[in-house]
C-alpha cells in the first residue's frame, strides 16, 4: 500500500521501485568532498539542463541551510546516492556547501559533552 507522500516510486511490499544505483547513474563517489554534517543551501540559480525527479526534490529540501544526512532521510536513499545527487547540483551551480562547524577539531570535548547532556535530557 502507497501511502500519502510516496508517490508512485514506492510500494510498501517491495520497497523502492526505483533501485539507488539508477538514480546516481551507477555513480558512488561524489565529486565533491561532503560529510553527513555538512550544509547545503539552494543558490537560487537556475539549474541548466535535465534534473531527474531525485535532483528536483533535493533542490526544492535545500532552499534552506540542511544538513546532508537530512536530505538523505526526507528522500529516503542511501546516504552515499545522496551525496553523488547533491554533487551534482553543486557542480551546476545551484546548491552550496558548507562543512560542519567541528570541521577543524570533530572531538571536541565541549561539543562530545554537550551532544552527551542532550542525550540524558532525552532519557
Amino acid at each position: 500500500m502507497v501511502t500519502a507522500g510516496d508517490g508512485p516510486w514506492l510500494d510498501e511490499a517491495a520497497g523502492r521501485l526505483v533501485r539507488p544505483f539508477t538514480v546516481s547513474n551507477g555513480r558512488t563517489r561524489p565529486t565533491v568532498a561532503l560529510d553527513l554534517l555538512s550544509q547545503v543551501m539552494a543558490t537560487g540559480a537556475t539549474p541548466l539542463g535535465y534534473l531527474g525527479p531525485e535532483h528536483a526534490q533535493a533542490l526544492d529540501l535545500c532552499r534552506g541551510p540542511v544538513p546532508v544526512a537530512e536530505v538523505a532521510a526526507h528522500l529516503r536513499l542511501p546516504v552515499a546516492v545522496t551525496k553523488v545527487l547533491l554533487s551534482d547540483l553543486v557542480d551546476c551551480g545551484v546548491l552550496t556547501t558548507k562543512p560542519p562547524a567541528f570541521y577543524h577539531n570533530p572531538t571536541d570535548r565541549a561539543l562530545l559533552e554537550a551532544v552527551l547532556d542532550g542525550l540524558r535530557r532525552q532519557l
